[in-house]
């Protein structure tokens, strides 16, 4: 399974957590089971991200609520931009995933499952959190 595919399940992932804010082991536990994902790097990307993501909440809703545009509260972004963005800062930030490759992937992300500006509006926030 290629990090691409990966990277969608953890997206998926992060946005039911952000809709139904449950338990994050069972959740993944009955995540994984639904999809049928077997490969053991998958299932480990996606541990590290959920847990990775929870871990360091703050600092990444901080980060996403500096980089908005003046008029703009974290409370306005949908589920979906958030989750995106979410992975995509947690990639940034706390991995060894090249920073351009977490925004390529996050802006691909919001053209499949974003409204019509949701891939500009992850790509501005994003490049602004990378200058910063």
């Amino acid at each position: 399974m290629n990090r691409s595919l990966s990277r969608d399940f953890a997206f998926k992932l992060l946005y039911e957590r952000e809709i139904q804010k449950s338990d994050a082991n069972e959740e993944l536990e009955i995540f994984i089971e639904n999809n049928e994902i077997k490969s053991e790097n998958t299932i480990e990307y996606l541990k590290d991200v959920l847990n990775g993501v929870q871990e360091h909440q703050d600092e990444i809703n901080q980060l996403i609520s500096n980089n908005l545009k003046k008029d703009w509260d974290i409370s306005r972004i949908s589920k979906i931009n958030l989750a995106i963005l979410k992975l995509a800062i947690y990639e940034i930030k706390f991995t060894d995933i090249p920073f351009k490759v977490a925004i390529n992937e996050a802006v691909e992300l919001a053209k499949k499952y974003g409204d019509d500006n949701a891939s500009t509006f992850i790509n501005g926030v994003l490049a602004s959190v990378v200058k910063e």
